[in-house]
């Protein structure tokens, strides 16, 4: 029995047409087209609803259809000359029967919707696939709700999902449409809930909620809650939810939905102290179209005249490209670069050849907006330091403060917001990767040592092969890389790799270039170098190893801007930094 379900007819985006031909009919279907037309030979008759007869071959009929295959095998019809064919559309079937004979279809706008119907239910696949790729090529804004819903009922699994896609992917001018109004209450959820869905600001999102349960207020209101708990409002702006969402009458008359306003107030009431670990579900988290998509973020450094600089850049390994990023308050380099919950960069200390800092500035690249802003100063001054984090805790160690190498260590607290020092190193450091060599005023140091936080204790491990100072540092599969770096004579190409379970240091292949005073990140499973001093000029190159190949890469796409001491780490993508 065919499905008799009512959707509305899709609207038109423009006026099209698609031949299809089938390429493997020979001579023998222009015979039988032949004999059908001049109705010989014909042992089967098709009455449609509208008293119309079609004649046929049932040999030809059930080689083509498993529908008229099982009928004329399987059920009474098998000896009859003269069948009805219900509920099926006439022009469909005759455009279907002369597909059969012919392997030629015509679909056009005004046939599309009847030709998929009737092909689905004869189960004349070529003509349905048909079909599918006339809509998909028509999808459009106005028209994308109605595809959904036919290739949906149709089970059209392909073009379901690229349909859903697109609405997704065109979800603000969807929105705008009227058939938009007409989504189910499962459809829209399904949307709504996407990590695919794209737009500008969530704002979009709930402003079209809301519009969507005023069209039918009576039978949508009571599941405006189930709603609002997939609108990510606490990404909205302050502004946006004093101003729109907390007067908003359709909330206030809901408990549940007051429940949302409330915790996207205490979330922008949190995330004003920045560094404050933020309670996450999925409202507090940006939506991530394509799945979450890591870039390099580089801050600071001494550019190719030893000029401090301010700029910043981040460079997306899917497009091979760098891109602007926000400018620092104050130039600074050889200062300290971490990342707290993949979208929150802190940058510490440095210098400017002139001071020393022990300032620090946040940058919350998930915002609309993102800028550099003050955030909790350092207790000590600090340039040339190692900088990591574990567990919400970010640790800074060692470095020179204008007067001494530093021997000092000291950690943040993101729950706390506060600043307090650790067990000394037993080695004054500075110019070294966290832990690893540097050096101490006119020393290079191939040494290293191992902090515990459950102990507050540093322990010597195993020496380096050789001594690095301005060494980057990187830990990609729990194996620690010191790549490059100076020994007071040369500036290294060498990279050594240290596996805890060994305990030993052992040296892979060499870089393309040798580089001191380089920033290391590990993204996508390759250890990416980037910058340096060569001994001759400051670098804007990047090369990456891949510790599957044990191979180095140089990578094509250079910085905007040659960098030393400049830092970088892996982060999610910024959604609102516009590319070039």
């Amino acid at each position: 029995m065919q499905n008799t379900k009512q959707i509305p007819e899709p609207s038109r985006c423009e006026l099209a047409k698609y031949e299809y031909k089938k390429s493997s009919y020979g001579e023998i279907y222009d015979v039988l087209q032949s004999l059908r037309k001049d109705k010989i030979l014909c042992d089967i008759k098709l009455e449609t609803d509208d008293g119309e007869v079609i004649f046929g071959h049932k040999v030809v009929l059930a080689s083509a259809s498993p529908y008229f295959l099982a009928m004329f095998t399987n059920f009474s019809e098998k000896n009859q000359d003269q069948v009805a064919i219900r509920q099926l559309d006439s022009s469909a079937l005759q455009l279907l029967i002369d597909f059969v004979y012919s392997g030629e279809i015509s679909i056009t706008e005004k046939n599309v919707q009847v030709l998929l119907s009737a092909s689905n239910l004869l189960q004349l696949q070529e003509v349905k696939n048909a079909c599918c790729d006339f809509l998909q090529a028509q999808l459009c804004p106005t028209n994308v709700v109605g595809i959904v819903a036919l290739a949906d009922l149709h089970d059209c699994t392909k073009l379901l999902t690229s349909s859903e896609l697109y609405m997704q992917q065109h979800f603000s001018d969807v929105v705008e449409g009227e058939e938009f109004l007409f989504l189910s209450y499962e459809q829209m959820v399904k949307l709504i809930a996407s990590e695919e869905l794209t737009v500008p600001s969530e704002e979009k999102i709930f402003e079209s909620v809301i519009r969507w349960v005023k069209h039918d207020l009576d039978s949508r209101k009571p599941i405006l809650p189930k709603l609002m708990e997939h609108v990510r409002l606490p990404l909205t702006s302050k502004y946006y939810i004093l101003k729109n969402v907390v007067d908003e009458p359709l909330l206030n008359n809901c408990f549940k939905c007051k429940d949302y306003v409330f915790e996207a107030l205490r979330f922008h009431l949190l995330k004003s102290e920045e560094l404050i670990t933020i309670p996450h579900n999925i409202r507090t988290i940006p939506r991530q179209p394509g799945g979450t998509h890591k870039v390099i973020l580089a801050v600071g450094g001494a550019g190719s005249n030893n000029e401090i600089l301010d700029s910043t850049e981040w460079y997306d390994p899917k497009i091979n490209q760098w891109q602007p990023g926000p400018k620092m308050i104050t130039p600074s380099c050889a200062g300290g670069l971490a990342v707290v919950n993949d979208n929150f960069a802190l940058y510490l200390g440095g210098t400017n050849f002139v001071s020393i800092f022990q300032s620090a500035y946040g940058l919350n690249l998930s915002s609309e907006s993102p800028n550099w802003t003050p955030t909790y100063n350092m207790l000590v001054k600090r340039q040339s330091f190692g900088v990591c984090v574990i567990n919400k805790y970010i640790y800074a160690v060692g470095g020179n403060d204008g007067e001494n190498f530093l021997s000092s260590a000291e950690v943040f607290d993101c729950r706390t917001r506060e600043w307090h020092t650790i067990s000394n190193m037993s080695t004054r450091r500075a110019g070294h990767g966290l832990g690893v060599g540097g050096s101490d005023s006119g020393r290079r140091f191939n040494s290293v040592e191992c902090y515990r936080p459950s102990l507050d204790k540093w322990t010597p491990i195993a020496d380096m092969c050789v001594r690095r100072a301005g060494v980057g540092v990187g830990v990609l599969n729990g194996v620690l890389y010191a790549v490059g770096g100076w020994d007071g004579a040369q500036i290294w190409s060498s990279v050594e790799a240290y596996r805890p379970s060994t305990g030993v240091w052992s040296t892979i292949p060499d870089m393309h270039l040798s580089r001191r005073g380089a920033a290391v990140a590990v993204l996508g499973g390759l250890l990416y170098v980037i910058g340096g001093h060569d001994g001759a000029s400051i670098l804007d190159s990047v090369e990456s190893y891949n510790p599957k190949t044990n191979t180095w890469t140089m990578i094509t796409a250079s910085m905007n801007v040659p960098r030393r001491f400049a830092r970088v780490v892996a982060i999610d993508r910024p959604r609102y930094i516009k590319t070039c």
